[in-house]
């Protein structure tokens, strides 16, 4: 009860890699929520200041800035749901992989062409 070292419960390495992905991709869906309420409010204003003010009254230039700001929240989304799932944590460690075994390989390749080239057999009989 009073001792110093208190028993907290370990994460191994894949749940740490889990807890991290998960708080990642609750700040994506926070950001994104963030960014759809900051665009609701910013087209209310935005039509408020072409028609209230009277602000480019002539033209409803509105329509246009809002279409724009639309599409740019819906590839805020995509990203969020559509890209970090094909393009997440897993992919990101195959590629990785992919990436590693092609450089072990090439590496051995080269080893070879090097014994091959300059074996050493023919080195150690120089030397003496």
């Amino acid at each position: 009860m009073f001792s110093k070292k208190k028993d907290r419960p370990r994460l191994d390495l894949e749940q740490h890699e889990l807890l991290e992905n998960a708080q990642r991709r609750i700040q994506q869906k926070k950001n994104l929520f963030t960014h759809f309420v900051i665009f609701l409010i910013g087209s209310v204003f935005i039509v408020l200041i072409n028609k209230i003010l009277k602000y480019g009254e002539s033209y409803d230039w509105f329509i246009w800035a809002i279409t724009a700001w639309a599409f740019l929240f819906f590839i805020h989304a995509f990203n969020v749901f559509v890209t970090s799932k094909f393009m997440g944590k897993d992919w990101e460690r195959s590629q990785r992989e992919k990436l590693v075994a092609k450089q072990k390989q090439r590496i051995s390749e080269i080893q070879k062409e090097i014994e091959t080239d300059f074996p050493l057999s023919n080195i150690n009989k120089k030397k003496t």
